[in-house]
């Protein structure tokens, strides 16, 4: 008796299934605790890398305003491209926190792609 090709395919996809949760386990054993801690560094970076920028454009807006007379208030304009530049501020830090996370586990998102094309042949 042999074994067949669905019985197979669906052993392996256990093994991997299994392998996959070990590895994540293992993984969370080297990291160890980061907790609430770390979360709310993340948030505070995130939060921070936003309101800083806002902070001196409507610091600069105030001045313009201040100083020059204009039917347009700078402040508001400088708020604008002060979250402007905060967001995407906020967004190069994800992205490069993200990055280090791939380049730390590479086969996580090779393991993930590969079960993405393989849900689409099915």
């Amino acid at each position: 008796m042999t074994e067949r090709p669905e019985n197979s395919d669906s052993q392996a996809e256990f093994r991997r299934k299994v392998r996959q949760t070990q590895k994540r386990k293992l993984r969370a054993r080297r990291q160890g605790d980061q907790g609430v801690w770390f979360g709310l560094g993340m948030f505070g970076l995130v939060g921070w890398s936003v309101a800083i920028p806002a902070l001196v454009a409507i610091a600069l807006g105030v001045w313009i305003d201040a100083r020059f007379e204009s039917r347009y208030s700078w402040t508001l304009m400088m708020l604008v491209i002060g979250v402007g530049v905060g967001c995407f501020n906020a967004w190069f830090w994800i992205s490069r926190e993200r990055q280090g996370i791939a380049e730390q586990f590479p086969h996580d998102r090779r393991e993930a792609a590969g079960k993405d094309a393989k849900d689409d042949e099915t």
